[in-house]
């Protein structure tokens, strides 16, 4: 049986890039070849995109606010946490995801720009994916969504801290949050299972 065409293509576009070396390169080298962004195609279309600054405590985070077409006053707001084993990653490689999200569900989206391992091992990605939340919910107004639907989602890594902060926002009695999107989220690290 053939491949599907549009498989076809996603395969050949895939193996343009370079595979990085976890085992030999450093962390820089590693993202040199990694943070691609994941785009097959024109990005979703969007209302609005704009760059955002989260100061924190000690460190500022960057981060990407998304508005839906026909978002309507005080849309949702989905915190979305990119994937890539905690050490890849960037706004730019999931921006079409961002888009997509955005788009399909109406939310607003906001990406954060975590801090990356090894540079900054666990806890700190989890305190600023969680602190990233808390700082969105406070400043909803100014970033013209409702805080009262807040989500969180997140792929793989990013999914692993989905579910982490919403765990530290219930056990902190952080904010509330409506729904959690976990797309193939890292949950635990048994690599002995039946597929």
């Amino acid at each position: 049986m053939p491949l599907n065409p549009q498989v076809a293509n996603l395969l050949q576009q895939l193996a343009a890039f370079p595979a990085p070396d976890f085992a030999t390169e450093s962390p820089a080298e590693i993202r040199a070849k990694a943070d691609v962004p994941m785009q097959f195609g024109e990005p979703p279309a969007v209302a609005r995109v704009e760059d955002v600054q989260i100061a924190l405590a000690g460190s500022t985070l960057a981060a990407r606010l998304y508005i839906p077409h026909d978002a309507g006053d005080m849309p949702p707001l989905t915190v979305f946490y990119h994937g890539g084993g905690w050490v890849i990653g960037t706004l730019e490689t999931h921006d079409s995801t961002c888009r997509a999200l955005a788009r399909d569900s109406g939310s607003a989206v906001l990406s954060v720009a975590y801090r990356l391992a090894p540079e900054h091992p666990y806890p700190v990605p989890v305190e600023d994916a969680y602190d990233a939340l808390a700082w969105a919910a406070e400043h909803a107004a100014e970033l013209g969504v409702d805080s009262a639907r807040l989500a969180v989602a997140g792929d793989s890594a990013g999914g692993n801290l989905a579910a982490a902060v919403a765990i530290v926002a219930r056990d902190r009695d952080g904010p509330r949050l409506r729904h959690q999107l976990l797309i193939y989220p890292v949950t635990d690290m048994d690599f002995d299972r039946h597929s």
